[in-house]
């Protein structure tokens, strides 16, 4: 019996290991490397919707993303309506637009506002040429296009 006891100790420590859970990687480089991306900081304005569809609003829509203590918060407008959410920037200019919300207010003559949240929340990659933005959705299909503007002081 007591030669049991040495092989199941050592049979316990070896199966405590497999469970041990893995090392946590560190959320404090992938925030900074998220802050640290070209889309974090600009204010982007929307000038096409597809490929093809000219912006037609009389207020700009567009979108900024700022550093967040939990990653990077984004605030906008649609033309008419205030935009907030969350967004995740990963590795492959990946983006992906959570908690979107907006206020519900009527603006008359604006039938494309809703579309600038429609079109965040499908961008699965983004693209950028100089001061120029491209969100692709998860298809490659070209959802929008937006330019780079000074955000107001």
């Amino acid at each position: 019996m007591r030669s049991w006891v040495p092989l199941l100790l050592s049979s316990l420590i070896v199966l405590g290991g497999c469970g041990a859970k893995p090392p946590v990687g560190d959320e404090s480089a992938a925030s900074d490397s998220q802050a640290t991306s070209p889309l974090v900081g600009k204010r982007w304005k929307l000038t096409l919707i597809g490929t093809d569809e000219r912006w037609q609003g009389q207020r700009d829509a567009y979108f900024e993303l700022t550093p967040s203590e939990g990653g990077v918060t984004l605030a906008g407008s649609d033309g008419c309506n205030r935009l907030t959410g969350e967004a995740t920037l990963g590795e492959s200019r990946r983006i992906a637009i959570s908690e979107l919300a907006s206020t519900r207010m009527a603006c008359p003559g604006l039938p494309q506002s809703a579309r600038l949240g429609t079109l965040l929340d499908r961008a699965y990659r983004y693209l950028i040429d100089h001061d120029r933005l491209v969100l692709l959705g998860r298809d490659g299909r070209v959802l929008g296009g937006f330019k780079q503007q000074k955000s107001p002081e």
